[in-house]
């Protein structure tokens, strides 16, 4: 079996790389820049490979169930990468388009966004419904 990858774009050179997600805790750097890939950036899932990613990763990962047209998601969209940043590789922060990603949102019973799902070990063990800022969302991720 394949090991399931995140494709995540630099945030320095903009080059996309492929990471192994089991490998997302190891200060992945990026193959064109040499910088960091994860410092300060959630990374986007999605019904199709949320599951191997969020199960092969070894911290905790909190994800944030968010939709374009939602004001509330907007507004909190700065504090949740600017948590991203403080955290580092101590967390992955996640952001799932709960329009795009209906299979995610029926199963973590997702009534109101944004709504922040903490899982450990691929489990469920906390959720904050409501727009919060930077401060809370590094509380919540264990940071």
């Amino acid at each position: 079996m394949d090991t399931p990858k995140l494709m995540i774009r630099c945030p320095h050179c903009g080059a996309t790389n492929r990471v192994p997600a089991a490998r997302a805790g190891e200060s992945p750097q990026c193959g064109k820049c040499s910088r960091p890939l994860l410092a300060g950036q959630p990374v986007e899932l999605g019904d199709a490979d949320f599951d191997a990613v969020v199960g092969a990763v070894g911290v905790p990962v909190l994800v944030d169930f968010w939709a374009p047209w939602c004001g509330p998601c907007r507004a909190m969209a700065p504090a949740f990468a600017q948590a991203a940043q403080q955290l580092g590789e101590r967390a992955l922060l996640v952001k799932v388009n709960s329009d795009d990603n209906p299979q995610l949102s029926q199963r973590f019973a997702i009534r109101s966004i944004p709504t922040l799902v903490r899982l450990d070990g691929g489990r469920e063990t906390r959720r904050q419904s409501g727009a919060v800022p930077a401060a809370a969302i590094v509380a919540l991720a264990g940071g």
